[in-house]
């Protein structure tokens, strides 16, 4: 090739880069026959395009035809596409550690299990190999696509105590006291509950059974 043509060349190769596609392709023909013979081959050798694509740029050019492009099966396919049998271990290995979105807003669900946890577990309980694992990083992307959110499960706070219930039970011991000696005072112990919220939660220590409704009757379920 002479010295001479290497910047038409150039201008060729960047043209080229700037389509995609069936456009692209049929440039490349269109170059490949009026400089390189209809030869893709020579075009790949001149120009570093690949001769498949030359190819088939000659081929729609000459029948007016357009090849569907299949750009979406380009790319890798997750670990867990490829391997359905991985993804059924970790979702064995994780649902006995998960519980729902305490708000019930999505179908998101929480373990505490770590990625590094998971991939020990898969090792050790179903002998998986090292190499064949993806590393813990690329595992922890796994379970965020599986469905699963790491966050530490929070155990249930119990109710604080009220300041006002020392000084109730001082003046229940003081009016037994005082009328403990009357034979006409009955004691009568009555049970008496306040509503009060069960915890700092998110439906306000409502429990979920209790946010139903009341039916026509007006009895909850």
């Amino acid at each position: 090739m002479a010295t001479g043509m290497e910047p038409y060349d150039q201008l060729l190769r960047s043209a080229a880069r700037r389509l995609t596609g069936h456009p692209r392709r049929l440039f490349q023909a269109e170059v490949a026959t009026l400089l390189c013979g209809g030869s893709p081959r020579a075009a790949e050798r001149r120009f570093g395009w690949g001769r498949g694509a030359v190819a088939t740029g000659l081929h729609e050019a000459r029948h007016g035809l357009r090849c569907v492009e299949n750009f979406s099966a380009r790319a890798r396919r997750p670990c867990e596409v490829k391997d359905p049998q991985l993804a059924a271990d970790i979702r064995a290995i994780v649902e006995p550690h998960t519980h729902a979105d305490p708000e019930l807003k999505s179908s998101r669900r929480y373990t505490n299990l770590s990625a590094a946890e998971v991939r020990q577990a898969l090792q050790q309980r179903y002998g998986y190999a090292a190499d064949r694992l993806p590393a813990e990083r690329t595992l922890r992307d796994v379970l965020n696509r599986l469905g699963y959110r790491r966050k530490r499960i929070q155990k249930a706070k119990p109710l604080k105590k009220l300041p006002e219930t020392d000084a109730i039970f001082a003046n229940v011991v003081a009016a037994r006291q005082r009328y403990a000696q009357d034979p006409e005072a009955v004691e009568v112990s009555l049970d008496t509950k306040a509503k009060v919220n069960e915890g700092d939660y998110s439906r306000g220590g409502k429990m979920s059974h209790r946010c139903a409704g009341a039916d026509a009757g007006g009895v909850g379920p």
